[in-house]
């Protein structure tokens, strides 16, 4: 991990740009800074893409971001054919910023869906326009709009949204915080991240490392697309933006 990485995005999803100092940059030309408002690829949620304007006023476009050897090592990956800089120089960062936003949409909408089809989740992907979840669900009587019904009022409720930190004792003592099947939070850091969603995180309450807003009415008029069967057990529910089409 590259040492003194402040990682800006799990305690404020809504900084947009700052300022960094190049900490190194790997064999693959992936580069390391000691603080960072850029998102890594994770839990279905893509990374951040941005700018990185070094002092000379050049502008480093960044491609993606990734993970390296742990969830703490973020790696930012540069544009094919573009110049890297040196460890030690100073940098302007600043992520794309409507692409972000449309993510933490999404990821938030993802999240209270996963609050109506309360079923262990076997897969999930945030999209800017279309996300998907996959539940272990037997039930087929769901439909697309007593779902997009029970969404519309989560998000209409402008609900709070916000993380907190919990030891990896306290989450091993309420397993029912983990909602995905086959995916554990990372462990050995000591603590956990949880999102949370209403007051005294009434509605929600499960580990994630991703970026949400800060409200759900922020979330705007979503409706579940379609559903679609995937196996005698398994469900994948599509949702996206605006209101669901007429019949």
């Amino acid at each position: 991990m590259a040492a003194g990485t402040d990682i800006l995005f799990r305690e404020d999803a809504y900084l947009r740009d700052g300022e960094a100092r190049v900490l190194a940059v790997n064999e693959r030309g992936g580069i390391l800074l000691d603080r960072t408002v850029f998102y890594a690829t994770s839990g279905g949620q893509p990374g951040d893409t941005g700018l990185l304007t070094r002092a000379d006023g050049s502008v480093i476009e960044v491609a993606a971001t990734v993970t390296g050897e742990t969830k703490d090592e973020i790696i930012h990956v540069p544009a094919a054919g573009q110049a890297v800089p040196e460890p030690g120089e100073t940098l302007q960062m600043a992520i794309d910023w409507e692409r972000r936003f449309r993510l933490m949409r999404m990821h938030t909408a993802c999240h209270l869906l996963s609050v109506i089809c309360p079923f262990p989740i076997t897969g999930a992907s945030v999209g800017e326009e279309d996300s998907r979840v996959d539940f272990d669900l037997p039930d087929a009587a769901f439909t697309k709009e007593s779902v997009t019904e029970k969404l519309m009022e989560l998000v209409a409720g402008d609900h709070p949204v916000f993380t907190r930190w919990i030891s990896e004792e306290e989450l091993a003592a309420n397993p029912g915080l983990v909602k995905s099947k086959n995916v554990r939070p990372p462990q050995g850091a000591g603590r956990i991240r949880l999102v949370c969603i209403g007051d005294e995180a009434a509605i929600d309450s499960q580990p994630c490392g991703g970026t949400h807003v800060a409200r759900t009415r922020e979330v705007g008029e979503i409706h579940v697309g379609k559903i679609e069967k995937k196996g005698r057990e398994n469900r994948r529910f599509r949702i996206r933006f605006g209101p669901l089409p007429a019949a």
